[in-house]
């Protein structure tokens, strides 16, 4: 596929090396010549310094040639303006946008982004992905990540294999011996900072973080079985109230119960600003790492802390003055630096959102060829987990696992079929329309997306 990029900041550099990793052509477009270097120097993809929003840089980038566009740059109307002009003078099938401002993507104005007016076919708002992410999180207290697939039907955890873990040391097949009622899979897991996929044989060890396909039904359960008896926290402070802090706390007001939330906003006309929109949120006008401030808002009583400013120095500063407090049992930081991830176990903060992330995997659903919707990138994009459907044609159609000849480097997790949640063994047979959630190598997405094309 041939593909533009618009935009080579972080969200554009990291889908510009996953794209390109998998075999796509890709052209980045930035007025940062510094940036466009970065690319040519690092990636196999074709940088071109200039403003994306002119006819004439679009065209010398191969745009009478282009399947996709993709408009991140840094400013929302520059987005805007790309799509439409990928529109109307090149005829580019599909347009992806990074929206990021309130007033363009609510009320009214939303009606904007069709073939008539402005044509965009799949806007992308970072803030609004990352508050669903956290918000997904603060459901999941046990785990430190929760991704929904096939309609919710499915989740994938992230959980952090503890010392008091009861399933510590024992080998994934006598997991299935002792729970054997459970729809859950184990399908991976990150230990000292390298990936691998689980074969039977393989035991869990404290300090592994690893990668859980679940029936949503059995989220609770599954947790518990990993030692995870959190509840889900009541007493949330969020330090930061930008478009994140406030969608999450929307979020939270409306679906968490007796939930008491405590923002603290710097800026004093931001701070009016949301207060206006949140209904029981308590908003505190004030610098976060002042202590008086954070006597005032009952730091010692939270249950959990996020930290969602622009500073990723503050956000470390903040959850490190939580966990002193010795009451606050979860700290969450958005950090947009990955070098801060080595810091983590050291600062002994519970979790590192990195945003960019949440954001690539957002824009890779839409690249995909073939049957594939959600997708989830892990560990800078070297590995995916993705949602597809068995079609009539399909090589998996009435095949078992252990004879569809599936790559190595993949795991199915679960299977969606009508209104069942299937955990696959190896005699597993596909039927058309199963809905297949599984773990995937950067290096044989291919082969799964003709495993799962259309044509």
């Amino acid at each position: 596929m041939n593909i533009i990029i618009c935009g080579a900041g972080k969200v554009g550099l990291s889908i510009s090396k996953q794209l390109s990793s998998q075999g796509h052509s890709v052209t980045v477009i930035d007025q940062s010549s510094e940036d466009i270097k970065r690319i040519n120097d690092t990636q196999d993809a074709k940088g071109i310094v200039g403003r994306a929003s002119l006819p004439s840089v679009l065209e010398n980038a191969g745009a009478e040639n282009t399947d996709m566009i993709i408009a991140v740059t840094r400013n929302d109307e520059t987005n805007m303006v790309v799509c439409q002009l990928a529109s109307s003078l090149f005829n580019i099938q599909k347009k992806i946008a990074r929206i990021r401002t309130k007033d363009f993507l609510e009320g009214k104005w939303n009606k904007l982004y069709n073939k008539s007016n402005i044509p965009i076919d799949v806007i992308i708002s970072p803030e609004k992905e990352v508050a669903k992410s956290l918000f997904r999180r603060l459901e999941a207290p046990g785990a430190l990540d929760n991704v929904p697939f096939a309609g919710n039907k499915v989740k994938m955890l992230e959980i952090a294999i503890e010392k008091s873990c009861p399933i510590i040391n024992m080998p994934l097949k006598k997991l299935t011996e002792k729970y054997p009622n459970f729809k859950a899979n184990i399908v991976g897991l990150v230990r000292k900072e390298k990936f691998q996929f689980l074969k039977k044989e393989d035991k869990l060890m404290e300090g592994d973080n690893v990668y859980v396909v679940v029936s949503s039904d059995q989220l609770n359960e599954i947790l518990k079985a990993f030692g995870h008896e959190e509840k889900t926290s009541k007493k949330i402070l969020i330090i930061g109230g930008g478009n994140i802090g406030l969608h999450l706390a929307k979020m939270v007001e409306e679906n968490f119960e007796g939930a008491r939330i405590k923002i603290i906003e710097k800026n004093k006309a931001r701070a009016e600003e949301i207060a206006s929109e949140l209904s029981s949120s308590i908003v505190i006008n004030g610098d976060a790492l002042d202590e008086e401030i954070l006597k005032e808002a009952n730091l010692e009583e939270s249950e959990t802390v996020l930290a969602l400013t622009n500073d990723d120095e503050n956000n470390i500063m903040a959850c490190v003055l939580a966990e002193k407090t010795g009451q606050t049992k979860r700290t969450i930081a958005i950090v947009n630096k990955s070098n801060y991830s080595l810091l983590q176990s050291s600062l002994n903060i519970d979790d590192l959102v990195d945003p960019r992330m949440t954001t690539v995997s957002r824009i890779m659903e839409h690249v995909h060829r073939g049957t594939i919707a959600t997708v989830y990138s892990l560990l800078d994009g070297d590995y995916e987990f993705i949602e597809a459907k068995v079609l009539e044609k399909s090589d998996l159609l009435n095949k078992s696992i252990k004879d569809s000849n599936l790559p190595e480097n993949i795991r199915i997790g679960a299977v969606v079929r009508g209104k069942q949640v299937l955990i696959p063994r190896s005699n597993f047979v596909f039927e058309k329309d199963d809905l297949v959630v599984l773990l995937v190598s950067k290096d044989q997405l291919k082969e799964v997306e003709n495993i799962f094309s259309i044509v």
